[in-house]
């Protein structure tokens, strides 16, 4: 099965940090305080963060008091990025596909993953695989691209009114799963699109009790900032889950 490298690919990879170095990213106005507000308390714990990226989330967990942070990502751009900027005696870089990390021969307290599984076609194997590197009562928290986002598959996205504004989301071919291609600094970017049920019931058919969901979304005082995100009341970017490992008899 093919593994994605789309970051390593040189105008991605600037496209991409460029996006990053504006502080009123989506990322950071919505994502990542909705991905911190579902983990747990991170003194002594031992994290695992798939599709890493720069490593800014494994310095972070770092100073908040873990007991050892590994990083992976397919990426070499990336984690040149992050041993120069967000390295730590605490933090490990790997490099490697997520769907290889049954490779792993360690055992974590937490597993993070932050905006990555949009780009994994085999999600139940990283799931299956997850699980069997937690510890018991181990906790998963991930962040993705929102299904109605994902299930995307050309065209415009919106419905504009006469000025150009946008009306509402154009939504088609949600219930069909599977890849999508899209262009996004360059062309035929993969995506795969899964519904609700599916990310649901991998989850819970592989170990896994889902505790919270949150759909960040934005304040009126967040508008009144940055208008250009009042689009996310028609539909939110983001999905985030967590998820707590059960002990099975199997």
């Amino acid at each position: 099965m093919a593994r994605q490298n789309i970051y390593d690919n040189e105008i991605m990879f600037a496209g991409y940090k460029k996006i990053r170095e504006n502080e009123a990213n989506a990322n950071n106005l919505f994502e990542i305080p909705a991905l911190f507000s579902l983990l747990p308390d991170l003194k002594g714990k031992r994290i695992l963060d798939l599709g890493c990226g720069f490593g800014e989330h494994c310095r972070r967990f770092a100073d908040c008091g873990a007991e050892k942070v590994v990083g992976t990502d397919i990426s070499k751009k990336m984690l040149e990025v992050a041993g120069t900027e967000n390295c730590g005696p605490k933090i490990q870089y790997l490099n490697m596909a997520m769907e290889d990390i049954g490779q792993l021969q360690q055992r974590f307290d937490i597993v993070t993953s932050s905006l990555a599984f949009h780009y994994v076609e085999d999600f139940e194997g990283v799931v299956r695989n997850i699980y069997k590197l937690l510890d018991e009562n181990g906790i998963f928290v991930f962040s993705q691209e929102h299904p109605l986002c994902t299930c995307h598959a050309g065209g415009d996205r919106w419905t504009r009114d006469e000025t150009g504004a946008k009306s509402y989301l154009n939504l088609a071919y949600y219930s069909v799963e599977g890849e999508r291609e899209s262009a996004w600094f360059v062309d035929k970017v993969k995506k795969y699109h899964r519904t609700f049920s599916t990310i649901m019931n991998t989850l819970t058919e592989n170990g896994f009790t889902v505790e919270r969901m949150a759909e960040p979304l934005p304040t009126k005082e967040l508008i009144d900032k940055y208008p250009e995100y009042e689009d996310l009341l028609h539909k939110p970017d983001f999905l985030l889950i967590r998820a707590k490992k059960q002990q099975r008899d199997d």
